[in-house]
């Protein structure tokens, strides 16, 4: 006869990024002997003000998932977001579904962010019942392999990562151990920049049904004062959504995204990138698929290997490689400031308000799509930020609020030490500064700027190019012994002194003109967790 914690259901939460179906949590699980449980948290939507389109995309596909699993025959207690007078962490969340399903054991797939997974950690002792906490095998390296590879390194670089995990897979390899192509890397195949006939297709939008669409009354009456629009709102809120935007990229735009990759265009929001990191990060499409559709699209000749390359890259590489570092270095990584940068994040961030047509240009894409790619991330958002000094802990909060894909593993260490140089050099060779011959290069933003990219210093000069020398200047102790940048040095001193002033002049009159951001715009109260839980 079986004992009365027989029949007691075994609870799993699953968080708003797990949105997977063969959740390690889920797989050998019965229908008939588990309890789901989803919540959307308050806290969560608001610890920073995060992008109105963000809340609605991760609310919809979690309201989509469950309505999913529903279908299938699974048991869902889903608990809708209530006011802030009754909000609960989700701690208290798995209490309350404690008390209404009495478990014999809460299983739990380990959390992606770290204060997350330090709450989640306590369940154990705080819960009569059993906990088991499991990895998240969803992503390709297990954080204890990326612990013993890191381990006694002293660059932690991403190049030799990503050739152990090309191994480890068996993407992009030939029978002999060789990379296929004969070369690793075919980056510098993928630095063209934009050309007038570029002519890139739209990627495909998807119109709100009624869930979607009762997610963004929810979020215009509760969050109206959060970043962005939702006008243009047509993320895939579902893994059949999420196959068909893959299948648009695979159909229309891989042949042309390695090379035009770093490429930027006034207007043109997404060029030819495949637009699947919100898809990827909430679960909804899985890596390794991703990855041998693209190796297979290159074997049967649909694809050219610089663009599978680049894309394989992108993901098997980076996008593991950052979640690994981010464990690695967590939880000091917050609060890196090897440059002791310290300017307030300027409020044009928020506002798109500025003469410089490049970051207005890329502010505005924000704003309205919750998007723009990783150059205008990192070479013109990014760079400003850098190379005026401003303090990391503003330029990681603006980043995390503004983008759809952005959650504190993959943000964090790409603003703290890919783009500000905040650890000191762990993860990048050399902090990513660039004048404004760069955003010319790769961009037509300087066309028909107000300032001039070829003007060096003084009125009309492009803020990049004094903003650059200011930078080396303040920082040439640390960079100067740089290999990789070391050698500019002997440039800024055949200036003489007068012309370096005249640069460090110029610099320090246009960061007299920046309004600093208001307090409206401030980090909310910190909490026990972040957006993962929603």
């Amino acid at each position: 006869m079986p004992s009365d914690s027989d029949q007691q259901p075994v609870l799993v939460p699953i968080l708003g990024d797990q949105l997977t179906r063969t959740l390690a949590s889920l797989r050998g699980r019965t229908k008939g002997d588990t309890v789901i449980l989803m919540a959307e948290m308050w806290d969560e939507a608001t610890y920073v003000k995060h992008h109105k389109q963000k809340i609605v995309l991760i609310f919809s596909a979690m309201r989509h998932f469950a309505k999913e699993l529903r279908e299938d025959g699974w048991d869902v207690d889903y608990v809708e977001l209530i006011d802030e007078d009754n909000a609960h962490s989700f701690t208290g969340e798995v209490a309350r579904a404690i008390e209404r399903h009495s478990p014999r054991e809460v299983k739990v797939v380990e959390a992606g962010e770290w204060r997350l997974n330090q709450a989640i950690a306590e369940w154990p002792d705080k819960f009569d019942c059993d906990v088991e906490i499991l990895p998240d095998d969803r992503y390709l390296c297990p954080i204890a392999d990326f612990r013993s590879w890191a381990e006694d390194r002293d660059h932690l670089t991403m190049e030799h990562f990503y050739r152990e995990m090309r191994k480890r897979t068996g993407l992009l390899m030939q029978d002999n151990g060789k990379p296929t192509g004969g070369e690793w890397n075919y980056d510098k195949q993928n630095r063209r920049p934009p050309k007038d006939d570029m002519d890139p297709p739209n990627r495909p939008l998807f119109e709100p049904d009624e869930i979607t669409r009762e997610c963004i009354a929810l979020v215009e009456d509760k969050f109206a004062d959060h970043f962005g629009s939702l006008d243009r709102f047509g993320w895939p809120v579902t893994r059949r959504q999420a196959e068909k935007a893959a299948d648009a990229f695979f159909k229309e735009r891989i042949e042309k995204f390695g090379p035009y990759q770093d490429a930027m265009v006034h207007g043109e929001d997404d060029l030819f990138h495949s637009m699947l990191s919100t898809s990827l990060n909430l679960g909804l499409l899985d890596p390794m698929e991703l990855c041998e559709r693209a190796d297979q699209a290159y074997r049967d000749e649909k694809a050219p290997l610089n663009s599978v390359e680049g894309f394989i890259r992108q993901i098997l590489g980076w996008r593991e490689y950052i979640r690994g570092f981010y464990w690695y270095n967590m939880p000091h990584l917050q609060k890196a400031n090897a440059l002791n940068a310290q300017r307030s994040l300027p409020e044009f961030y928020w506002t798109g308000e500025t003469d410089m047509r490049c970051l207005a240009d890329c502010i505005r894409s924000t704003r309205d799509n919750a998007h723009a790619h990783h150059i205008q991330r990192l070479m013109v958002l990014g760079n400003f930020a850098l190379l005026a000094g401003i303090n990391p802990r503003e330029v990681q909060d603006w980043y995390l609020v503004v983008y759809a894909d952005a959650y504190e593993w993959v943000e964090l260490p790409n603003v703290s030490a890919m783009i500000l140089y905040a650890d000191g050099g762990k993860l990048a060779t050399k902090p990513y500064a660039a004048s404004g011959n760069y955003i010319n290069k790769m961009s037509d933003y300087c066309k028909e700027c107000t300032y001039s990219p070829s003007k060096k210093t003084g009125e009309g000069a492009c803020p990049f190019n004094p903003l650059y020398w200011y930078f080396m200047n303040r920082h040439r102790d640390r960079l100067e012994s740089n290999h990789r940048i070391g050698r500019i040095y002997a440039n800024w001193d055949r200036m003489g002194d007068d012309r370096q002033k005249e640069y460090l002049d110029s610099a320090e009159e246009f960061l007299a003109t920046l309004k600093p951001s208001g307090p409206e715009y401030a980090r909310y109260e910190d909490t026990d967790q972040s957006m993962d839980a929603a």
